[in-house]
């Protein structure tokens, strides 16, 4: 049995306004050269606006080589641009949708009425969650990855669009993905777009006011302003909600591994599974629960995925935040292992972070010009491409990843013409 959490979803409230490190990155031109002498301080002993562009690809190919790379920890503010709803920002849930309470782990697990609610939710923001796309700052990271610049990702968001932009950069997974479920019984996964149609063939009323909302266009967005005008709440993750809606009537399918093959748990134990004559799971069953393969409120992040996140830390020469206010303890503690270990830290957020007196205290790293420590508060979007072009690369070229998967799944096809899948190591995202 799932164990309640004992805490509530913490820091639903603004941070303090952050101190921008250094001072004098307070515009787009500053925080750009900022960030690039973070990320290769020993390139650019004095500004980089005077080194051209071919050297400084040619320095950076000389620095990097054998050398430790930069680490990116990557939150909900890097996939705004990308037209996702985030949590704590400007336009976030926790600010514009007090009463907000996503479901926790316990709840899903041990309660019919929850899962219904929860599947029927999904099932209509599904659509156009699985259509967004990622946006330049995901595709920057790749490319400084290519360069050299970047050595990893470790990303606390469910949205796929780091393994699908740039599958040759390692990127560990931190809150799991959307593109999948894993069955509570016997571990298997499942496609979550297929999961939609089997929905949708369930729950035929349902299927039919989706249609109506994608024909109005009131799923065109995932802006919270722009749904609240329409009666819809839209919360992260396709989490859309309707007032007064029956999600009681709602109905989903069982794991199809446990109905072939016999529901068996970790353990070697058999379970029944059941379902109705139309193929719906039926309460009367013991296990044959498809779960969604992220990290719910109150459950424990995997050992493999932990491990492997704090491994990329230790081999890391510097860590860079990007898109995150550090509010939920499993992407704060990476931060403060970086720190312990005396790493070099930058933050590129709109808005404060958990904790920002812990990790940019005292001189805050300004004593040396911003190469040991970088607060920013402005669009990734906006500032990574720039850094991009003064290392001498850009977006859409060499072969990196432009179209393909998205949260729906990963694939696609690169510009040499070849189709390539990608697929994360079950080892690193096992859930339970």
């Amino acid at each position: 049995m799932a164990r309640a959490p004992l805490l509530r979803v913490p820091y639903t409230d603004p941070f303090p306004s952050p101190r921008i490190i250094p001072a004098n990155a307070t515009t787009t031109n500053g925080a750009v050269a900022a960030l690039v002498d973070f990320l290769a301080p020993s390139l650019f002993p004095t500004t980089t606006s005077t080194v051209p562009r071919s050297s400084l690809a040619s320095k950076l190919d000389r620095h990097h080589r054998g050398n430790g790379k930069t680490l990116l920890l990557t939150g909900a503010g890097i996939s705004v641009a990308s037209g996702l709803a985030d949590y704590r920002g400007t336009k976030g849930t926790y600010t514009l949708n007090k009463g907000y309470k996503p479901v926790y782990y316990h709840e899903f697990c041990e309660s019919h009425e929850a899962r219904k609610r929860y599947w029927a939710r999904s099932f209509l923001g599904w659509t156009s969650l699985e259509r967004a796309r990622a946006n330049k700052a995901h595709e920057a990271c790749g490319e400084l990855g290519r360069m050299g610049v970047v050595g990893g990702v470790v990303t606390q968001n469910v949205d796929s669009f780091h393994p699908t932009t740039h599958p040759h950069l390692p990127t560990t997974e931190l809150h799991g993905y959307l593109r999948s479920l894993v069955c509570l019984t016997c571990r298997s996964e499942y496609p979550r777009s297929t999961f939609q149609s089997q929905l949708s063939a369930l729950n035929p009323s349902w299927s039919a006011f989706l249609a109506e909302m994608l024909q109005s266009g009131a799923l065109d967005t995932e802006n919270p302003i722009e749904r609240a005008r329409r009666g819809l709440k839209a919360n992260p993750d396709g989490d859309v909600d309707v007032p007064d809606a029956p999600y009681t009537t709602f109905r989903y399918p069982a794991c199809p591994v446990c109905l072939e093959k016999g529901a068996v748990r970790a353990n070697g134990k058999t379970v029944r599974v059941r379902v109705d004559s139309d193929g719906a799971w039926d309460p009367s069953s013991e296990g044959g629960v498809l779960k969604p393969a992220v990290i719910l409120f109150g459950e424990s992040i995997p050992l493999a995925s932990k491990v492997q996140a704090e491994k990329a830390v230790e081999e890391a020469d510097r860590l860079l935040v990007i898109g995150s206010s550090l509010a939920t303890y499993s992407a704060w503690r990476l931060v403060k292992k970086a720190k312990e270990l005396g790493m070099p830290l930058g933050v590129l957020n709109i808005g404060g972070v958990r904790g920002e007196e812990v990790f940019f205290g005292e001189e805050g790293g300004e004593g040396d010009g911003g190469k040991r420590a970088v607060r920013l508060s402005v669009s990734a979007e906006e500032v990574l491409p720039r850094v991009v072009e003064v290392f001498g690369g850009g977006l859409g070229e060499g072969g990196e990843w432009r179209e393909g998967g998205g949260v729906g799944g990963i694939g696609g096809e690169v510009r040499c013409g070849h189709i390539c899948i990608y697929a994360v190591q079950c080892e690193h995202v096992q859930h339970g």
